[in-house]
């Protein structure tokens, strides 16, 4: 005889058979399946992209060769690069011979000063079309073509003896310290270096 079941008792779970999920899909509903090889997991995913390994060189070098163009075009008096616009190219040529102008005269402060508010034009007078070689090179070279010129300012005349002097600079590598004596001119300035230690000597002014 069947009891009726008490109080206490309690039902048995549904028990779900062999591989079926707890979750079960609506009618109609086609099962994700996965191509043969794909790990688990990537079932559904999108394949990578694939780059071309070859390409990547080409475009690195067509870029490495616009940018040579543009320095060129912008320190060395270089042809307009393709795709710039002459004014934009002018202006930020002036910009960076202003730029250059101020850290030669960081450098050489009396050449500079010998200028007064002319040393921006004349340096870019001089500078344009010239790669630099570093600010101290560039006020050194400029201050022996005023000099070989008759138009070297007095101070800059001054400050070039000095530094002749006191360093050798042959115009193609970095000037390097005097260990002999020597004596620098320039102008009516001489300057004597004895033991690495520059005197210098002014020209005497004339009486009027």
């Amino acid at each position: 005889m069947t009891g009726v079941a008490g109080h206490g008792d309690r039902a048995a779970p549904e028990q779900s058979g062999p591989g079926t999920s707890p979750e079960r899909a609506g009618p109609g509903t086609p099962p994700e399946q996965a191509r043969p090889g794909t790990p688990p997991g990537r079932a559904g995913r999108a394949a990578p992209e694939r780059v071309d390994a070859a390409a990547a060189p080409d475009r690195a070098g067509d870029l490495a060769a616009r940018q040579a163009e543009l320095v060129a075009a912008l320190v060395a008096d270089g042809p307009l690069p393709a795709g710039f616009q002459p004014a934009p190219l002018a202006a930020a040529r002036a910009a960076l011979l202003r730029k250059r102008a101020g850290d030669v005269a960081r450098h050489w402060p009396l050449l500079a000063a010998g200028f007064g508010a002319d040393w921006p034009a004349t340096f870019a007078g001089w500078a344009a079309g010239r790669p630099t070689g570093g600010s101290l090179r560039d006020g050194w070279d400029l201050a022996r073509v005023l000099r070989d010129r008759g138009t070297l300012p007095p101070l800059g005349a001054e400050e070039l003896a000095v530094r002749e002097a006191g360093a050798r600079y042959d115009g193609q590598n970095p000037p390097r310290p005097r260990r002999l004596p020597a004596v620098g001119r320039a102008g009516g300035a001489v300057a004597v270096q004895l033991a690495g230690r520059v005197r210098l000597f002014r020209p005497a002014r004339r009486p009027d």
